[in-house]
């Protein structure tokens, strides 16, 4: 006698990957994420974010990267790290960014969709630049005459230039500190947690 299997057991048993081999769209995977926040004029509210990664799902034409939520996103530009040529990109919803690949986009996130100038070959990558700037005055900030930068960080490698003539006094995290050679303090993070890393600097202004 042969079984008969419900349709909805059936889906429910499909892996994610199976999923995503049925749809026809790879898992968007990348590397090497760098990002370097640059704070801009004191009480603005303002930084420039410049973050470049590595995308290497095999013949993706697209990268999405996530508008985080809080911030309002403008001034952006998106560079090939290779050709140093401008990239092609618009700003989509979450759902679009899933069916491109981001198994976990929120609904209710706006993503840079980045054109990649070529497709990733397979065990090849596409180097890419995104350039833009947050207004987010939850996360910079000043308070009794202090500059304050308080931030989670996800990825692994992060640079967090203050203002000029702005000095560092505390720093929650380890950190390694040193000066850019415009003479702007520069604050280094490393995070090798499996989550974000809860940054906040503080600074005061050069007398």
């Amino acid at each position: 006698m042969r079984l008969r299997v419900p349709a909805l057991l059936l889906s429910i048993a499909i892996a994610p990957s199976a999923i995503a081999q049925q749809s026809g769209v790879a898992t968007q995977t990348q590397a090497d994420d760098y990002t370097r926040y640059e704070l801009l004029a004191p009480g603005s509210g303002r930084f420039r974010i410049l973050y470049e990664v590595t995308a290497t799902t095999p013949g993706a034409t697209q990268f999405f990267n996530p508008i985080r939520k809080g911030s309002v996103a403008s001034d952006e530009h998106v560079y090939d790290r290779y050709s140093g040529e401008p990239l092609q990109f618009d700003v989509v919803k979450g759902d679009v960014a899933r069916a491109g690949g981001v198994r976990n986009a929120d609904s209710t996130s706006q993503y840079i969709r980045v054109h990649l100038s070529r497709a990733v070959p397979t065990d090849g990558e596409a180097r890419v630049l995104i350039d833009k700037t947050y207004y987010d005055p939850k996360s910079y900030y000043e308070e009794n005459g202090l500059l304050v930068f308080s931030r989670p960080l996800g990825i692994k490698r992060n640079v967090v230039l203050l203002p000029k003539s702005w000095e560092l006094i505390e720093c929650a995290s380890p950190a390694i500190v040193s000066t850019d050679a415009d003479g702007r303090i520069r604050i280094s993070f490393l995070n090798d947690r499996d989550d974000q890393l809860p940054v906040k600097i503080v600074a005061r202004r050069i007398p």
